[in-house]
């Protein structure tokens, strides 16, 4: 583990290479899972806010989905998270041909709202836990994730490089800044101790 400040970072954040690949994976993270996607208070109600400039980029069964059940629902660990088409893909899913697609994120990038998406899904697949006296960030290897991994290896590309935006987003720049500083020399002192 790696500490700056209060927040504690795994080493596999430094170590592991990722980078998605969408023709490969599909998109499968907002696909499959145990619930939907884990939302704070504040995202629960942004959600609610913009779900009529949402509404256009949605399939029919998502917005069913969301008509029936609301713009997030408490999970069975008792969380926020958004709501699920059937027990499977995410409500605000959209697809181009075989590939998942997140509709909040098109509706961002088309300058229709502010909010590009919730942190949980820019940051997948590392999450970060708040505790009393510290925040933990770790990278949880996902089965659906082996062709960002491969990816990642043929590019030489570090999970936190490839996360830097929602890194950034979640930590702040300097906090980011000190992590990637940590991770050129921890690969460093690796090299020398060979």
């Amino acid at each position: 583990m790696l500490r700056i400040n209060d927040t504690i970072f795994s080493f596999d954040i430094l170590e592991k290479k990722f980078r998605c690949n969408l023709p490969v994976c599909l998109g499968n993270c907002c696909r499959y899972g145990d619930s939907g996607a884990p939302l704070s208070a504040d995202e629960a109600n942004i959600l609610e806010d913009i779900y009529d400039k949402v509404l256009p980029y949605l399939r029919p069964e998502g917005i069913a989905a969301i008509s029936e059940k609301g713009t997030s629902v408490t999970d069975f660990e008792n969380e926020q998270v958004t709501p699920l088409i059937g027990n499977e893909e995410c409500a605000y899913t959209n697809k181009d041909g075989d590939i998942f697609l997140c509709a909040i994120e098109q509706a961002w990038s088309d300058d229709k709202i502010l909010f590009r998406k919730p942190m949980s899904c820019h940051l997948f697949p590392v999450r970060i836990k708040n505790f009393s006296d510290f925040r933990a960030v770790n990278y949880e290897e996902q089965t659906i994730c082996s062709p960002a991994r491969t990816s990642g290896e043929k590019d030489g590309i570090y999970v936190y490089e490839f996360l830097k935006e929602p890194l950034a987003r979640a930590l702040g720049e300097e906090l980011y800044n000190e992590l990637c500083v940590a991770a050129k020399e921890l690969r460093k002192n690796i090299t020398l101790k060979k």
